[in-house]
């Protein structure tokens, strides 16, 4: 389907927009649903504040919550409706009191008449040019059946866009009375969730253009509805030269020939305790003090925990951090979805132009995913940032301390470029650390296995420790004194 990108009219969400494809097309009426508390009243909102901003003459037709309310619930999350025109036929008080007795016509047939007179009276008068109406079941009981309630819909609807009115409307569904009428009707239907999974919207169609599939993330903030697009790797690309950021550690360097490249991404895996997060910080750091900036998203430990540590093996994470080379950012896995997450790591790409990005680590990010598929999601993600010459680190856990090697204990391992890899070792009653390269897809690496240390000094990588076997199967043994 060929995507039509101009004469779009913005939401007035901007994650929504992206989905749309730059917004919806003019002149269309489309269907908003979803369950009580979803954010369908909002989103008109939004659609007629982003119009009366623009100078666009707009229109609430409002069927069941009085003016007043509205736009007391607006001013409350910020949206300005002082340019918003309301058309309020949401029933009063004194209905309650009033008795009315009809000998010939049904109780809808009269009130039908006057109804519809106030809508087209004031469209007339108005001209607008965004119209919410809210909620267009209302219409339903003013109807004496299903085929004349389809006609007088298609015709309200026809008839807004003859007088030049882009239409968002939205429904009430229920088991008893369900809106599938009304999604054929419609020329897109947007639908809003807010469950078990949490607040997310999806589009079900949308005439003559293109559109974001899926369920993506929504939240509903102090200032009103925000959406965060499920990431699309392919429709984000950079041109960039790969090329190797080396670690600061010259034996490191050796072991990886040269460092790791831009583009591409590195797992560092280990168990628990043995410095994954500590290497990586190492390179990260390095890359900053050389001007790439650099970001690290923290899952789990936090920030000035880590610096403490930093700044007491001597990776000089401070000064950097306060020059904006470096970034260190906490992210709470249950606060943030991974849509949302993926939107501040592109907005750090995009605009801060990070380099290189740390995730620390794969289990804390999987908080994020709440249930979805964690290796759908890291995919995206992953590939999004090679796609923008971005450095990747991955730390990944390893449950097993000793024993046969494993690389991580989610499964993502065929995700990385390079694997570097640290072990435990038992050597002669004492615990130590080795350092190894399984994978290094842009280029050659040292074969062999090298001794790992943090000391006061920084981290201390050894000579290749070629008299030893065993160490990916935990029984590490001598074959000739080396060490």
């Amino acid at each position: 389907m060929t995507d039509i990108t101009t004469a779009r009219l913005s939401t007035g969400i901007a994650g929504l927009d992206e989905i749309l494809c730059g917004g919806l097309l003019p002149g269309r009426s489309y269907l908003v649903r979803g369950g009580p508390g979803s954010g369908k009243t909002t989103l008109g909102l939004h659609f007629l504040a982003a119009g009366a901003a623009n100078g666009e003459k707009t229109l609430f037709i409002t069927l069941e919550e009085p003016e007043a309310k509205l736009r007391a619930d607006a001013a409350r999350r910020g949206l300005p409706l002082a340019g918003v025109a309301f058309l309020d036929l949401s029933p009063t008080s004194a209905f309650f009191a009033q008795v009315e007795t009809y000998d010939i016509f049904t109780p809808a047939e009269v009130e039908r008449e006057p109804f519809t007179r106030q809508i087209t009276g004031q469209v007339g008068a108005l001209k607008p040019t965004r119209v919410f109406l809210d909620p267009i079941t209302q219409f339903r009981y003013l109807t004496s059946d299903v085929f004349q309630f389809r006609r007088q819909v298609l015709s309200f609807l026809r008839f807004l866009a003859e007088e030049g009115a882009t239409v968002l409307f939205s429904s009430e569904s229920s088991p008893e009375a369900p809106d599938d009428d009304l999604q054929f009707l419609s020329d897109g239907v947007i639908e809003l969730y807010n469950d078990g999974l949490g607040r997310g919207v999806c589009l079900h169609k949308l005439r003559g253009s293109d559109f974001r599939s899926g369920r993506h993330t929504l939240r509903m903030t102090g200032h009103g509805l925000e959406v965060y697009p499920r990431l699309m790797p392919d429709t984000h690309r950079r041109v960039f030269t790969i090329e190797a950021l080396p670690s600061g550690v010259p034996e490191l360097d050796e072991l990886l020939h040269g460092g790791l490249e831009r583009g591409v991404v590195t797992i560092i895996s280990g168990p628990s305790g043995v410095g994954k997060t500590t290497l990586g910080l190492q390179f990260a750091v390095a890359a900053a003090r050389h001007g790439e900036h650099a970001v690290v998203y923290s899952f789990e430990e936090e920030i000035e925990v880590m610096l403490h540590r930093a700044e007491a093996i001597n990776i000089p994470a401070h000064a950097l951090l306060e020059r904006g080379a470096l970034n260190l950012v906490k992210v709470e896995p249950l606060h943030w979805s991974a849509d949302e997450f993926a939107s501040l790591v592109r907005r750090q790409v995009e605009q801060e132009q990070a380099r290189v990005v740390m995730f620390d680590s794969i289990a804390g990010y999987r908080l994020a995913v709440r249930g979805e598929d964690l290796t759908a999601h890291l995919h995206a993600l992953t590939k999004y940032l090679q796609n923008m010459g971005v450095a990747v680190l991955l730390v990944a856990d390893s449950s097993t301390v000793v024993g046969n090697f494993q690389v991580s204990d989610v499964g993502v391992s065929y995700l990385a470029d390079n694997i570097v890899f640290l072990r435990y070792l038992e050597i002669n009653g004492e615990l130590r650390k080795a350092i190894g390269v399984l994978k290094k897809r842009t280029g050659d690496f040292e074969k062999t296995l090298r001794e790992f240390e943090i000391t006061a000094h920084g981290i201390k990588v050894g000579k290749p420790l070629t008299g030893l076997r065993g160490i990916l199967r935990g029984e590490p043994e001598w074959v000739r004194e080396s060490l």
